[in-house]
């Protein structure tokens, strides 16, 4: 990713030295959301209790997929599993080595194979499901973190339920996408920051039903969930023979 549209990554990269930083994203109808990236450092004590929960089932060696400032990799690398963490974000990559991750890589979640070598859990926390972006997408992704991951391979991921919402704007949103043949929790985003933008890319959003659908015929289903005390969850996946 050019410098100038890495946006996520010098907005991790300002607060971790200490400058105000806010994320904004921007959603393809013209919706806004700000928040502070405090979480994306957070320890573990501050972290909400489904991620803590899901954790305990990573076991192995770890691949963490959209790794961001690296929070889950460093937990899990000073549990003393082998971890490797991957992102789009140079940047964020950069801030993951800066704070200790021993391992981490540009690499986008399409650039996933065997030449990083077989893992035994996958970690897809902080709503990373959405980087399958399209049913068609995880499908063929889900086909492919198969290919590489052990015989008693997981995955541990995480989505939110987009139909427990109220809002209008968002419910709007989703009859929008049905009218263009897309899934309703199928959002088009962008990341801003000061005056940089990343790419349009598709961030997939999906129920617990939604889910189990999508696993079918791919090898995997769901072990359990790990409900939030919201719309979130966390889907402990594992291996099935094909």
């Amino acid at each position: 990713m050019d410098d100038s549209r890495d946006a996520f990554g010098h907005m991790l990269s300002d607060f971790v030295v200490g400058t105000g930083a806010f994320e904004i994203v921007e959603r393809d109808d013209g919706f806004i959301a700000a928040a502070s990236p405090a979480m994306y450092v957070a320890p573990c004590r501050d972290w909400p209790a489904h991620q803590q929960t899901a954790l305990r089932y990573a076991t192995g060696r770890v691949l963490d997929i959209g790794c961001g400032a690296g929070r889950h990799a460093l937990y899990v690398q000073d549990k003393g599993l082998d971890v490797v963490g991957i992102d789009v974000s140079p940047l964020a990559i950069d801030v993951c080595k800066r704070r200790g991750l021993a391992q981490a890589v540009v690499m986008p979640v399409t650039g996933i194979s065997r030449r990083l070598g077989t893992f035994d859990t996958l970690l897809m926390l902080g709503n990373n499901f959405g980087l399958c972006g399209s049913a068609v997408r995880a499908r063929w992704l889900l086909q492919r973190f198969y290919a590489t991951t052990s015989e008693r391979g997981r995955l541990i991921a995480e989505s939110t339920d987009p139909y427990q919402t109220t809002d209008p704007v968002h419910l709007d949103y989703h009859e929008r996408n049905r009218r263009r043949n897309r899934m309703p929790g199928q959002l088009r985003l962008r990341v801003r920051y000061h005056n940089e933008a990343t790419p349009w890319f598709d961030y997939l959003l999906v129920s617990q039903d939604e889910m189990q659908t999508l696993l079918q015929g791919t090898g995997w289903s769901v072990a359990c969930f790990i409900n939030s005390d919201g719309a979130g969850y966390i889907a402990v996946i594992e291996k099935t023979p094909l």
